[in-house]
C-alpha cells in the first residue's frame, strides 16, 4: 500500500521529536539528581558510627541525636537536624550519602522523603555497604580479630550487621566481646577467651586515645542471644 507523501513527512520528524524529548528528560533527571551536588537516592544512603564523646548509653535502640548548633555568616547561630541517632554506649550513626570525596549527612527530611523509618534505613544502608564495599570479613590481630570490608572509613559499620554477628554466634554461643576504637578498628574475641578478653579490657583505652580524629568508642561491647550490651563503660562517661 502506498503511504500518503505528508504521512512519509510526519513520520521522518519525529524520529529527531522523539530524540529531543528524551534528552530532554535525561537532562530532567540528571539535574534532580545532582541538585544537591551528589546522589541523594536510596541505592547511595550508607551509615557510619561516630563519637558521642561522655555518654554511655545502656541499652541498644535509635535515639534522635540533640541538633547541632552551627555559625552561619548573616544568620548567626542555628540548630541544624541531621539523621543522627544515638545507639549504645558513646556512638551514634550518622546517615550519610558516599561520594568520592566526602559523605554529606542525610537529614531527617532525606528519610522521610525515602520514605524509611530509622530502623528501615540502617537495613538498607547495611546492604548498600555491603553491595559496594563487599561482606565484613574477620581476619587475625594479634591475639584478637579484625572485622573489615574494602573501605576502612566505613570498617567500623560492620558493628552494625547484626545478620554477620549473629552468623559468629553459630560458632561462639557464648557471646562476643567488641571494641570500636576508631573507623578502621572494629575488633573482637569470643567471651571465652579469657587471653583475647583481658587483651581487649587493657587496650582499648589506648587504642581509642591514639586514634585522634579517627576514634569512635572506648567501650566494650557485648553481643549476646542476638543484642548488644555495653561490657565495659567508656571512659569518663556519664551513664544515661
Amino acid at each position: 500500500m502506498r503511504r500518503h507523501p505528508l504521512a512519509l513527512s510526519l513520520a521522518h520528524l519525529w524520529v529527531p521529536v522523539l530524540a529531543l524529548l528524551l534528552a530532554l528528560i535525561a537532562a530532567s533527571a540528571l539535574h534532580a539528581q545532582s541538585a544537591r551536588g551528589w546522589d541523594d537516592s536510596a541505592a547511595n544512603l550508607m551509615v557510619v558510627l561516630r563519637e558521642s564523646r561522655g555518654a554511655n548509653k545502656t541499652s541498644e535502640g535509635l535515639v534522635p541525636s540533640p541538633k547541632v548548633k552551627a555559625w552561619v555568616p548573616d544568620r548567626g547561630n542555628i540548630e541544624i537536624a541531621n539523621a543522627w541517632f544515638e545507639v549504645i554506649g558513646d556512638m551514634h550513626v550518622r546517615f550519610v550519602f558516599d561520594t568520592p570525596n566526602f559523605m554529606p549527612n542525610a537529614t531527617p527530611e532525606d528519610l522521610q522523603r525515602l520514605g524509611l523509618s530509622p530502623e528501615a534505613a540502617l537495613d538498607l544502608a547495611l546492604q548498600n555497604i555491603r553491595r559496594v564495599y563487599g561482606e565484613p570479613k574477620a581476619t587475625p590481630w594479634t591475639s584478637l580479630m579484625q572485622v573489615q570490608g574494602r573501605s576502612p572509613d566505613l570498617d567500623s559499620s560492620y558493628f552494625l550487621d547484626r545478620t554477620y554477628w549473629n552468623g559468629l554466634l553459630q560458632r561462639h554461643p557464648e557471646g562476643l566481646v567488641v571494641a570500636v576504637v576508631k573507623r578502621g578498628g572494629l575488633l573482637y574475641a569470643p567471651l571465652a577467651d579469657a587471653r583475647g578478653v583481658e587483651l581487649l579490657r587493657r587496650a582499648v583505652g589506648e587504642l581509642h586515645a591514639t586514634s585522634d580524629s579517627m576514634r569512635i568508642s572506648s567501650a566494650l561491647y557485648l553481643f549476646m542471644d542476638g543484642r548488644w550490651s555495653v561490657f565495659q563503660a567508656p571512659v569518663d562517661a556519664k551513664t544515661r
